[in-house]
């Protein structure tokens, strides 16, 4: 990327997506490694819908195995080491649909987010977040857990400038899509949060949302996930923190 130039969801600095190569078949990379270098911008990593368009993650989340399908599709062990982001607008780093097995490890995201520093979407799993300083200004929370499950996201700092820390949710129905899979799983521990707000420290917060969304009633009409309930449903979560290192 190039310093202080705005990148889109779009157009990421770094892009690592998934293609459709025929009606039930995707072409997804695996096993990539991004290390020592300083990314101006952001980094996509995508699955189903990285086109844009959602409709193939839309038809598919009306599926009964849509989780495991979502995550057939998607790039996988996807390794950042010794990177820094930083961010000029878009998220630094977002995890896409169904992506499981990547790994951000020693490594700094900063600059400046509209949304969060890093997203976890929807049916994405065991993602490992550990050793990192997240220090990124963010508009909203530092991370978003979005219907991912058995991510470890342990030993980071986070410098929060007054932002919440870590939120677990399930966004239902945005853009249609139905979150069959609950934010749970996840080990978030041995953190460390400067900077909480002095009112309302929101540090690790599960069951954020829990259907406060006006779009949560687009995904209606079918037997599961969150189109038969719209609350996040964290559950089995291990969570402990450090505060003020």
């Amino acid at each position: 990327g190039r310093p202080g130039a705005a990148v889109s969801t779009r157009s990421p600095s770094i892009a690592v997506w998934s293609r459709r190569i025929a009606a039930d078949r995707w072409s997804r990379p695996t096993d990539v490694r991004i290390s020592r270098c300083l990314i101006h911008g952001s980094v996509r990593v995508w699955g189903m819908g990285a086109d844009g368009s959602y409709d193939d993650l839309r038809a598919s989340s009306r599926t009964a195995d849509h989780t495991a399908a979502a995550q057939a599709a998607a790039p996988s062990h996807i390794s950042l080491d010794e990177v820094t982001i930083r961010g000029t607008g878009s998220i630094p780093l977002y995890v896409g649909p169904g992506v499981t097995g990547l790994s951000l490890t020693r490594s700094t995201l900063e600059g400046r987010s509209v949304s969060t520093a890093l997203y976890l979407d929807a049916e994405s799993a065991d993602n490992r977040i550990e050793g990192n300083l997240f220090r990124t200004r963010t508009q909203r929370e530092m991370v978003a857990v979005d219907g991912s499950a058995r991510n470890r996201i342990v030993s980071n700092r986070f410098e929060l400038g007054g932002r919440p820390g870590v939120f677990l949710y399930r966004n239902c129905g945005e853009r249609g899509v139905i979150r069959h899979q609950t934010p749970s799983y996840n080990i978030i521990t041995d953190n460390a949060f400067t900077g909480a707000a002095r009112w309302r420290p929101r540090l690790v917060v599960e069951n954020a949302r829990q259907g406060r969304r006006a779009y949560c009633s687009a995904d209606k009409g079918y037997p599961w996930g969150s189109s038969a309930n719209d609350h996040d449903g964290a559950s089995q979560n291990v969570v402990s923190y450090s505060f003020g290192k």
